[in-house]
């Protein structure tokens, strides 16, 4: 039977809630019945560990979907709201401009490489370590407010005002300023799925938090040319005016692309990985047993929360995979959630067991278009968990139900009501 009619009758469908309020299980009988499939939207689906990441390591399949005919794609993507939007000529133009200043997570070499190389260093292991006392002083303010309450929604109290202080800090964001990108970022990571999920509100709300975005950035990267702090931005800017290849639009989406991505997936990492804890008390005891295990724990929790719980490439030229032939201009959706709970690659992979030995998730990605911020987002996870134990060890989750945002790309809590004192 060709793979794009699973026997089972199950596909991935995007537009089915079930895949965003409890995945696994469906990922799971996906695995099973259809691994490989065409579903009724027209493109392919990988659920498997080992065809996710071959997908992620072939150059044939490509980040940036203006590298094939967009004719192409949109006859397979049959239910594609692009066509309508198409005739209306001030999202055609907005579309375009988007498309021209679209940040190098969406770009293949060798733009891809000249724009991230220009903000790589700020990333390393060595320089993300120099920032975790840091980190550690952020995070002990934060407790100290949230202990004094006693009941709070630790995303808000905790998961979300770390990893955004610690980003606009390292990009030399004002810190009156932050509070301003709460909508922005939301609508930006709401807008993240593939276009053809989105309504028309969801795509406007997007491009407007764009516009105001770059706005603000414009006004920044000016004042940090005009006056250069020791920050990122004005890093950029001086990049850019010391005759780099980054242009005014490539300068602008950089940093929104860093100021959303560098907090969107840590804040549903943290928030995340704090509630998968709560629901294996054997495992938040270990972790407050054993502080040390922290690092290797914070990988396992990356498998099993899967922040990301899928990526899509294009195929530019046509390939094999898993024994199924896929034409350029195929659209292709690895489900890296789905690839982190894979039995062939994980024993017993339903369990979080923050010793596991080699967890080679999928969480950040792999390849040339591995999570430039992982190490950063590593330590902040770190930093909080360890802290969260020592300080507040008989925290306890103060709902018996939560809610996830409607996103499906990106997978995260809407809250995590908790009691500190247990």
């Amino acid at each position: 039977m060709m793979p794009d009619a699973p026997s089972s009758g199950l596909v991935f469908d995007p537009f089915d809630p079930r895949w965003v309020t409890d995945p696994f299980p469906l990922y799971a009988e996906l695995r099973q019945e259809a691994p490989v499939h065409r579903n009724h939207l027209g493109f392919w689906v990988l659920s498997r560990h080992a065809d996710c990441l071959a997908l992620l390591r072939d150059r044939r399949a490509s980040s940036d979907s203006t590298r094939v005919d967009a004719a192409r794609l949109a006859f397979r993507l049959r239910r594609d709201p692009a066509a309508t939007r198409a005739a209306d000529p001030a999202r055609t133009r907005a579309a375009a401009a988007m498309v021209e200043a679209r940040p190098f997570l969406f770009r293949d070499p060798p733009d891809h490489t000249r724009l991230r190389g220009l903000v790589s260093k700020a990333f390393t292991p060595r320089v993300v370590e120099s920032m975790r006392p840091r980190t550690q002083q952020i995070v002990d303010e934060l407790l100290d407010a949230a202990l004094d309450e006693g009941d709070v929604d630790l995303l808000r109290a905790l998961a979300y005002p770390l990893p955004v202080q610690v980003i606009c800090e390292l990009l030399g964001v004002p810190a009156e300023d932050q509070d301003r990108f709460q909508a922005w970022s939301g609508a930006l990571a709401r807008g993240i799925d593939p276009e053809f999920l989105l309504p028309d509100e969801v795509v406007d709300a997007r491009q407007a938090a764009v516009v105001e975005f770059a706005q603000y950035f414009f006004e920044l990267l000016a004042e940090r040319r005009a006056s250069p702090g020791d920050d990122l931005i004005s890093a950029l800017a001086l990049a850019e005016d010391g005759g780099d290849t980054l242009n005014e639009a490539e300068l602008l989406s950089t940093c929104i692309l860093l100021l959303v991505a560098g907090h969107e997936t840590t804040v549903n990492l943290i928030s995340g990985g704090v509630h998968a804890l709560l629901c294996h008390p054997d495992q938040w005891r270990r972790l407050r047993q054993d502080p040390g295990i922290v690092r290797n724990g914070v990988e396992e929790l990356l498998r099993f929360v899967s922040p990301v719980q899928f990526t899509v490439r294009t195929i530019v030229e046509d390939l094999d995979l898993a024994g199924v032939p896929m034409e350029e201009g195929d659209f292709v959706m690895a489900l890296l959630g789905s690839g982190n709970h894979d039995p062939e690659a994980f024993v017993d992979p339903e369990r979080l067991d923050l010793g596991r030995a080699n967890v080679n998730h999928l969480g950040f990605g792999f390849g040339i278009h591995h999570c430039l911020g992982a190490p950063l987002a590593r330590m902040e996870t770190q930093v909080a968990l360890t802290a969260l134990a020592r300080r507040a060890p008989n925290v306890a989750l103060a709902t018996d139900t939560v809610s996830y945002r409607p996103t499906v790309a990106l997978r995260g809590l809407e809250a995590l009501p908790v009691s500190l004192r247990g």
